[in-house]
């Protein structure tokens, strides 16, 4: 008695093997579970002696044999071979004779010793109607692969194709999940190594402010007391991101380490210098305002390495001086002697500001600068407020300006002021 049909030409056999591979298919498994249960699910489905699995990497452009897991797996560039033939043409390439067949190369029988005799060549075509890989389904254990099989094959291979996609979406989304809990780790770790909580210091205001342009960045700022003064620290790395966070931390460390142990800001500033020179690539420095300030005698100490320009505002006689960075930016270059350090006194109503380059440099629409005159009349305006009003007037004038633009770059500031007698 004849098999019965379906509407689309398949036999009620068959449409219960592409039954079963659908309901296979539709439990949850990792990407490489996956593709090993679509090769099981068409060689079973077609009663082939082997199943072989080949996905198009569209980064690189090639087929890349994922199932068997190969030593060395076969990469076949697209229209190359029969699998290349198959994924361009996007339509079954059924070969009797193997032998017969010059386009043909036998990567797994190379690789494994295995004979190949005929071959169905199958694609697997994703929802965008893009081909996202070939199935080869090798020997049919009953003969040669004919016209039912191929239909066959199609029903099949459709549901491969969508379980296929569906995998990869979800190692896709569990990919973006880890990554985001990792970008959310190295945040709450840099934030970390911002000061928790200001030093009191009599006579003095301080105010620290960091806002990265990313979900992390490559500036950083320290306010710390180390034996009675008033360690200072901007430090601004080439980039944005994590990569330049790291670098700002690890000086940030190396310095906290070596103060700690006594060593003068002249050595420490050499040392760590000498030794991110070393650890960090050729294209990568970090800017760097290194100082102590004496809350009593109120000289500030200081050495900045590219960091600049450097705000002194005197209350007296109502004014701003700006000073250059005095040496190479941290990280450029050995050096062997790093100088004197330089010192300012802090009088009565004067300010130290310290501002990364993401404030003179922050950019509105017509393409001009925030700049140094900007900073200084909001400086001037509002010297006598509290450092943190400061902070936000100052906020509020880049925000102004920029008209809407976005924050290109990561945005830091320190202000210590001297409050008056």
């Amino acid at each position: 008695m004849k098999d019965k049909t379906t509407a689309s030409g398949l036999t009620i056999e068959s449409l219960n093997k592409v039954l079963e591979v659908t309901q296979k298919l539709a439990a949850p498994f990792s990407l490489d579970a996956m593709l090993h249960e679509i090769v099981e699910a068409g060689s079973s489905a077609l009663d082939a002696d082997l199943g072989t699995l080949w996905i198009f990497e569209p980064d690189v452009q090639k087929l890349i044999i994922r199932v068997p897991a190969l030593v060395a797996p076969a990469q076949v560039a697209p229209g190359v071979g029969l699998v290349g033939e198959c994924l361009v043409s996007q339509k079954i390439i059924n070969v009797p004779d193997c032998s017969a067949d010059p386009r043909f190369q036998g990567a797994v029988d190379k690789a494994t010793g295995y004979k190949t005799l005929c071959l169905l060549n199958v694609p697997l075509i994703g929802s965008g109607n893009d081909a996202v890989g070939v199935m080869q389904l090798h020997n049919k254990r009953s003969g040669a692969f004919d016209a039912a099989d191929e239909s066959l094959s199609t029903a099949v291979a459709a549901q491969c194709a969508v379980a296929l996609q569906r995998s990869r979406l979800i190692e896709e989304l569990l990919a973006k999940e880890r990554l985001h809990e990792e970008v959310e780790l190295a945040r709450e770790i840099q934030m970390s190594t911002l000061p928790g909580c200001l030093p009191s210091i009599p006579g003095y205001d301080l105010h620290g402010y960091f806002l990265p342009a990313g979900r992390a960045g490559g500036d950083l700022y320290d306010l710390e007391m180390i034996n009675d003064k008033l360690f200072i620290l901007l430090g601004d790395a080439t980039g944005h991101g994590f990569g330049p966070a790291l670098s700002a931390t690890q000086m940030q460390a190396m310095l906290r380490v070596a103060f700690r142990l006594g060593a003068s800001l002249d050595d420490a500033y050499l040392h760590v210098n000498n030794q991110m020179t070393e650890d960090l690539p050729d294209d990568r420095f970090v800017t760097a305002f290194i100082g102590f300030l004496d809350p009593v005698s109120h000289k500030l100490a200081y050495h900045s390495g590219g960091q600049g320009p450097i705000l002194h505002f005197r209350s007296e006689p109502h004014k701003c001086d700006w000073y250059q960075p005095t040496n190479f930016p941290v990280g450029v270059m050995d050096i062997d002697d790093v100088g004197d350090a330089q010192e300012l006194n802090l009088s009565p109503g004067d300010l130290l500001v310290l501002l990364s380059d993401g404030i003179y440099e922050y950019n509105n629409p017509h393409g001009q600068q925030f700049g140094d005159q900007r900073v200084a009349d909001v400086v001037g305006q509002f010297h006598q407020e509290s450092m943190l009003k400061l902070r936000e007037q100052l906020l509020a004038a880049i925000t102004e300006f920029a008209d809407g633009a976005p924050q290109e770059d990561d945005i830091t500031m320190v202000f210590i002021r001297r409050l008056p007698s």
